[in-house]
C-alpha cells in the first residue's frame, strides 16, 4: 500500500480531478514582492519580460527599484553583478532561452567568477511551454547551470513552493539559478508544506523503485506512483527541487533501500537531473539508474499533453517504465 509523508501536510486532493492548478512563475512574483518588503536592497531587473515571468508585482510595489533593461539579456546579467558588487541583490528575470540561454558567458564571468549575490530567474522551461516550439523550450538550462562554481539551481515543483523557495533565495547571498514552467500545473503542497534549500523532500515511500522528481513532473511521478500501488508495485518519490547542491543523504538511503532508481525531468537528461544523480550514485553507490527526460532532441511545437507524452514525461509512461524495471530487477 502507498504510504504519503503525512509529517509534509500535502495537498488532500493530490490524487484528484479537482486538484487546483496555476502557473509555478507566479509564486516566484508572490514570493519576489513579499521579500521586497522585507529587504529594501532586493532590487528586480527585466528582459522587456515583466508581465509574463510576473515579475510585475514587484514593479508595481516598488518603481524606484525596478529596472527595465530591453531585449539585451548580456547587459542584463552585468547590470545586476554590477548591483550586487555595491550590496544590492538583484533577482533577473526572463525566458530560460535567453537567460541562461543567450548570456552564459557573462553569468559565468561577471557572477560566478566573482562569487556575485545574483539570482537569475528562467521562465517558460521545458517543452510545456507548448505552441512556442523548440526555439523557446528551453532544455538544456539545468546542465549549463550546474556546471557553474558557485551556482545553486533550484526548480521548484509548484507555485507555493516557488513561493518559498524565491523567499528563501532572497536571503542567501550566492549566485542562484530558478527554474520556472510556463503553464498551469497542479498544487499539491500548502503553506504548511516544510521546504529547505538543499533538502529533498520524502514524498511517498517505497521499497521497489526510487523515482527521483523535479518540477511539475514530481507530481506525474506521484500519479504514477499511485498506479503502481495498484498493481502490487511499491514506488519511493522524492522531490529534488534543489539540483545543486544535491541532497546526497536522501538520495543515497533511497537508492540502497530499493536498489533501482528513476529520474525525471523536463529537460535533457545529459548534464541535468538524471546527470546529478547518476554522478552521484556512480561514485558513491552503484546503482541502477534510468534516465526520464528529454533524451538528445530539441522540442517541437504541440499541446503540453501532446509533447510529455512524445518525450515520455507523462504519469502513464513513467508508470510503464517503473513497471519494467522493476520486473527485470525481479527477474535478474
Amino acid at each position: 500500500m502507498m504510504e504519503i509523508n503525512k509529517a509534509l501536510h500535502l495537498d488532500n486532493k493530490i490524487f484528484t480531478s479537482d486538484i487546483s492548478q496555476e502557473p509555478i512563475r507566479k509564486g516566484f512574483g508572490q514570493g519576489l514582492t513579499e521579500s521586497g518588503h522585507t529587504d529594501t536592497s532586493i532590487v528586480a531587473l527585466s528582459a522587456d519580460l515583466t508581465e509574463s515571468t510576473q515579475m510585475e508585482q514587484f514593479k508595481d510595489n516598488f518603481p524606484d527599484r525596478f529596472i527595465e533593461i530591453g531585449v539585451a539579456e548580456q547587459n542584463l546579467v552585468t547590470v545586476a553583478s554590477g548591483l550586487a558588487a555595491v550590496g544590492k541583490k538583484p533577482f533577473i528575470t526572463s525566458y530560460a532561452g535567453f537567460s541562461p540561454g543567450r548570456n552564459w558567458e557573462q553569468i559565468r564571468t561577471t557572477v560566478c567568477l566573482n562569487d556575485r549575490n545574483v539570482k537569475i530567474v528562467g521562465a517558460h522551461a521545458g517543452v510545456s511551454v507548448g505552441p512556442d516550439g523548440a526555439t523557446h523550450q528551453m532544455l538544456e538550462d539545468i546542465a549549463l547551470m550546474r556546471v557553474l562554481p558557485n551556482m545553486v539551481v533550484v526548480v521548484p515543483s509548484d507555485s507555493v513552493e516557488a513561493r518559498k523557495a524565491t523567499i528563501q533565495l532572497a536571503k542567501t547571498n550566492k549566485p542562484a539559478y530558478i527554474r520556472l514552467a510556463r503553464d498551469k500545473t497542479a498544487v499539491y503542497t500548502t503553506e504548511k508544506t516544510p521546504f529547505r534549500l538543499g533538502i529533498a523532500q520524502l514524498l511517498i515511500e517505497g521499497s521497489d523503485i526510487t523515482m527521483v522528481a523535479c518540477g511539475p513532473l514530481v507530481y506525474e511521478a506521484m500519479l504514477a506512483a499511485e498506479s503502481l500501488s495498484k498493481q502490487g508495485i511499491s514506488a519511493e518519490v522524492i522531490n529534488c527541487h534543489t539540483i545543486k547542491p544535491i541532497d546526497e543523504t536522501t538520495i543515497l538511503k533511497s537508492a540502497n533501500k530499493t536498489r533501482v532508481v528513476i529520474t525525471i525531468e523536463e529537460a535533457q537528461v545529459t548534464g541535468g537531473l538524471g546527470g546529478a544523480i547518476s554522478e552521484l550514485l556512480s561514485e558513491k553507490l552503484p546503482t541502477r539508474v534510468f534516465r526520464i527526460g528529454v533524451q538528445n532532441r530539441f522540442g517541437q511545437s504541440g499541446t503540453v499533453a501532446e509533447l510529455w507524452k512524445e518525450y515520455g514525461l507523462d504519469s502513464i509512461s513513467i508508470h510503464n517504465t517503473a513497471k519494467s524495471l522493476v520486473e527485470s530487477k525481479l527477474n535478474a
